[in-house]
């Protein structure tokens, strides 16, 4: 597969995702307020995929068990960019889907672990949206996806948290799939 026409598309999304990022951590500073800090969080998850294949080649849906790692720098009280980092623990089938459309073919995926790089977006004290963009790795094959997700946190005492997750990965030119997780985090230097 040919990344070099994805590159462009990445870079523009990080360089508007960079400089928005640092005029509202600016504001936040000036308001003195929030103290930006890092979050390291852990979810177990199941990654639900559509176009899955049984031993035979028949169709069936996915649900496969996941771990993800996330790190996140909040940078004000509303914005945040993350690594969020999924591993799913299982080999599998599935039915990808070709550039034209129409041609599909079966592709097995072993263990695929897929990081990406999101602008995260604060809307209400407990509801956080992501969006963003990164890579399925797999020994097979390799895809670029975007993500885009919901997460609910809840803080509690000693700068820890517990949030419930869900997330939807476009693999540009193979497969979707969604995940729900539950997780718990930690925050550092707040």
């Amino acid at each position: 597969m040919n990344y070099q026409k994805y590159i462009k598309p990445v870079l523009i999304l990080l360089t508007i995702l960079y400089n928005s990022t640092m005029i509202f951590a600016q504001e936040s500073e000036e308001k003195g307020a929030f103290n930006p800090h890092h979050q390291i969080g852990i979810s177990i998850n199941h990654v639900h995929v559509f176009e899955g294949r049984d031993d035979e080649g028949n169709r069936e849906v996915l649900a496969l068990p996941a771990w993800a790692i996330d790190y996140t720098y909040h940078l004000s009280q509303k914005w945040a960019i993350g690594l969020h980092t999924d591993f799913i623990i299982e080999k599998f089938k599935v039915e990808k889907s070709l550039e034209g459309g129409e041609d599909k073919e079966t592709v097995e995926r072993s263990y695929p672990i897929a990081p990406a790089l999101v602008g995260i977006y604060k809307l209400k004290e407990h509801w956080s949206f992501l969006l963003g963009m990164g890579g399925e790795f797999a020994k097979e094959e390799n895809y670029l996806l975007t993500r885009a997700g919901v997460e609910y946190g809840y803080e509690l005492p000693k700068e820890w948290e517990i949030f419930g997750t869900f997330s939807y990965d476009i693999k540009w030119n193979a497969y979707d799939s969604w995940g729900i997780g539950l997780g718990i985090a930690k925050n550092f230097g707040k």
